[in-house]
């Protein structure tokens, strides 16, 4: 046998493909938004979007949650406790042991990179969180970065939050400014839905068969809550009966939905209020609310307009992903 027999073979050097009948995925993770928020829980923020999924799936009504950003992205990503995968507080704060370093092994695949390797196009939009802070910079390895971590396009921010109107916003490997101003009608929730539906558009003219999971992370509910006053004067008076009713009301709508048992009771609006610090001082400082009835009639007024704003900044990033949904449904991929 001589080169006059040979045959080439392009096998090793194919591009993975996905089993036939693989599912789109579009995996939305919210910031901030608690289970008493969005009215398809029970809560008193109008979301048509998410009441839609929520309609055609499951609502969960007994799960973990970390509470903190990045050890919540380290755990949906990879499937593991955060703890396990060197995220047991968010970028900010690591401390170099183990559990905390900040870094996803790279022994640990992340969901993009299983997907990937298996056919799949493969995008993160919006908020990351998962990079080391001297790594997220221009000078860095990078390696940490989304599109090192499996994703093909990346188009958001770094960090666990940013200005709604005038974004720190990365493309791929590099910094970009925002296409648009806020007197153009700029908002960054609307500019992750575009970008969204691009990324899927773009591959699909190519490869229309080829499945696609798109990791799509708005900035809300996390601060700084950025809206257009509309948006947020939607929900004038919604909350003036105070944080302390707020809390009844949900929970009787909980249980009228079969959200939690009907026994279930609100837990002390204050749970650490008998916990003392090393000097004997009232700890954490932070987590003391004061009765609703204690306020001054300026702090009541400047506590429902923030409530009504939050609820307005996640309201109107709802209507982007409704946004979403109608671009797959239109195209017969919803």
């Amino acid at each position: 046998m001589d080169i006059r027999n040979s045959e080439p073979d392009w096998g090793p050097y194919a591009a993975p493909r996905a089993p036939e009948g693989s599912p789109n995925i579009l995996y939305l993770v919210w910031d901030d938004t608690g289970i008493a928020t969005w009215d398809c829980f029970g809560g008193l923020v109008e979301m048509p979007a998410m009441t839609r999924i929520a309609e055609r799936g499951v609502r969960l009504s007994q799960f973990h949650t970390t509470a903190l950003c990045s050890p919540t992205r380290a755990s949906l990503l990879t499937g593991r406790n955060a703890t396990t995968v060197g995220m047991a507080t968010i970028e900010e704060f690591t401390d170099g042991f183990p559990n905390c370093n900040g870094r996803v092994p790279f022994e640990t695949a992340l969901l993009s990179e299983v997907l990937a390797e298996r056919g799949y196009n493969t995008y993160c939009v919006g908020k990351w969180h998962l990079t080391p802070l001297e790594e997220s910079n221009l000078a860095s390895t990078k390696r940490h970065w989304p599109t090192s971590r499996g994703f093909e396009r990346f188009y958001g921010f770094m960090g666990g939050e940013t200005d709604q109107w005038y974004p720190d916003l990365v493309y791929d490997n590099h910094p970009v400014t925002p296409p648009a101003t806020p007197e153009d009608g700029y908002h960054l929730s609307q500019d992750i839905a575009d970008k969204t539906i691009e990324f899927i558009r773009d591959a699909r003219v190519i490869a229309p068969d080829k499945p696609w999971f798109s990791y799509v992370c708005p900035g809300a509910g996390h601060a700084p809550h950025h809206v257009f006053t509309e948006w947020a004067d939607k929900y004038a008076g919604r909350f003036d009966m105070g944080y302390e009713r707020y809390r009844e009301v949900v929970l009787d709508r909980q249980k009228s939905m079969g959200i939690v048992p009907q026994d279930t009771e609100l837990s002390p609006v204050n749970p650490y209020s008998d916990v003392k610090g090393p000097n004997g001082e009232p700890w954490p400082l932070l987590d003391t609310v004061r009765p609703w009835d204690s306020l001054g009639d300026d702090e009541k007024k400047l506590f429902c307009r923030m409530a009504e704003v939050f609820a307005g900044f996640v309201s109107y990033t709802d209507a982007q992903i409704g946004r979403i949904l109608d671009y797959l449904e239109e195209s017969g991929q919803l």
